[in-house]
């Protein structure tokens, strides 16, 4: 006799955990493309209370959608994202990239005097163009991209998942996103995010399905 009894079937540990989540979360104030990306970075951190910090810009899933269909890259800023999108999910095998570990990457970071995070950003190149960024660790990455952005020195991508963790800039860099405005984004308020939620994010835009 197994001395802990639990559910064996995958399938229904994840119909039941989604299912808890619906009913336990308050997604009155999201549209039902937005509850339905909720619910996946809910169920990537386990805080049904996630949702009051959750803020969409109206145009954000249609412009992620449209750019992940017409086969446009993914940039991350780092490697955790990049290995947690699920590339079966891809239908136009779109490229996933993260220059984070690049080997120019660390020359360039003294050069600018910046993190290796926010200095990865210049080797993007031309491909940024109408692109879908996901950033889930570095708040200096996002900092550093709307400055460039703004200063019109790289193309401008047609969404960003701004979502870095942490006590130094995370919450600043998404407050500055929100009030920059630009370009359609996803942020979660405050200094929770992470690779999980922002990975949760892309992965269910990558999806189209209810939940």
């Amino acid at each position: 006799m197994s001395l802990y009894d639990y559910i064996h079937d995958g399938q229904a540990i994840y119909k039941q955990s989604f299912a808890t989540i619906r009913r336990e979360a308050n997604l009155s104030k999201f549209t039902e493309d937005q509850a339905r990306i909720a619910v996946r970075i809910i169920h990537a951190c386990g805080r049904i209370e996630i949702t009051e910090q959750l803020i969409f810009h109206p145009e954000v899933i249609t412009a992620t959608e449209n750019a992940l269909q017409q086969g446009k890259p993914i940039f991350c800023d780092a490697e955790m994202v990049s290995h947690g999108i699920t590339k079966r999910r891809l239908s136009k095998n779109n490229e996933i990239i993260c220059t984070l570990n690049h080997p120019d990457t660390p020359m360039l970071a003294q050069t600018l005097q910046n993190t290796r995070s926010a200095a990865a950003i210049h080797l993007w190149g031309d491909a940024l163009e109408g692109a879908v960024v996901v950033i889930g660790n570095a708040p200096t990455t996002l900092f550093h991209l709307i400055n460039l952005l703004e200063a019109k020195k790289i193309p401008y991508p047609a969404a960003i998942i701004g979502v870095p963790v942490g006590f130094v800039g995370a919450m600043e860099s998404k407050e500055a996103l929100a009030e920059w405005g630009k370009i359609p984004y996803l942020i979660v308020k405050g200094r929770q995010g992470g690779s999980a939620m922002a990975v949760a994010a892309i992965n269910a835009l990558a999806q189209k399905q209810e939940i």
